[in-house]
């Protein structure tokens, strides 16, 4: 790692840390210490991967790489919209905070859609440069943002209760029809 990477990955780290305080763990929703890590894995991938991003463009992995950012930026703008306009949170930065449970639109078929964009967003940028290091990252990086999703579910269920379990029965977590 350069001089410049190292900056980037400390400055990053910090703005992390600012998020998952703010957003998350000051509330009382710790969900956001596992997230952490999952943004802290995708960090070091796009740092590891920064010099191979636009090599080889139409090569098959590139091709693939960038299907799975461009599903990943789709997924985490609809699926952030969805939550903010229907899930009716008091303030856009307590978009966590829903008053009302979300199932319409992609929150129909699953229903973590915004940790399922970073799932994506992992793949993607690990398709850019597969070494072994950025596959331990990607398994990090997914296995961060499952126990995130259970952690959420958890807190979801105390505020929704069997609306939000019921819920759980008819959706998927990540992926439609399959988990």
């Amino acid at each position: 790692m350069d001089k410049y990477q190292a900056v980037f990955f400390t400055a990053a780290t910090i703005l992390i840390i600012i998020f998952s305080w703010f957003i998350s763990i000051r509330r009382g929703r710790y969900h956001g210490i596992a997230r952490f890590f999952a943004f802290e894995s995708i960090t070091l991938l796009a740092v590891m991967a920064a010099k191979y991003w636009f090599l080889a463009p139409f090569s098959p992995l590139q091709t693939a790489s960038w299907i799975f950012l461009l599903f990943s930026i789709y997924t985490a703008v609809t699926g952030f919209l969805l939550l903010v306009s229907m899930g009716r949170p008091k303030r856009l930065v307590e978009f966590e905070e829903t008053t009302k449970l979300v199932t319409n639109g992609m929150y129909k078929y699953i229903r973590h859609p915004l940790y399922c964009s970073l799932v994506l967003l992992g793949a993607g940028i690990f398709l850019k440069h597969i070494s072994t290091a950025s596959l331990i990252l990607v398994i990090i990086n997914t296995l961060a943002l499952y126990i995130t999703a259970r952690m959420e579910e958890s807190e979801m269920i105390k505020g929704f209760g069997d609306e939000y379990r019921k819920y759980m029965k008819v959706s998927k977590m990540f992926i439609p029809f399959i988990f």
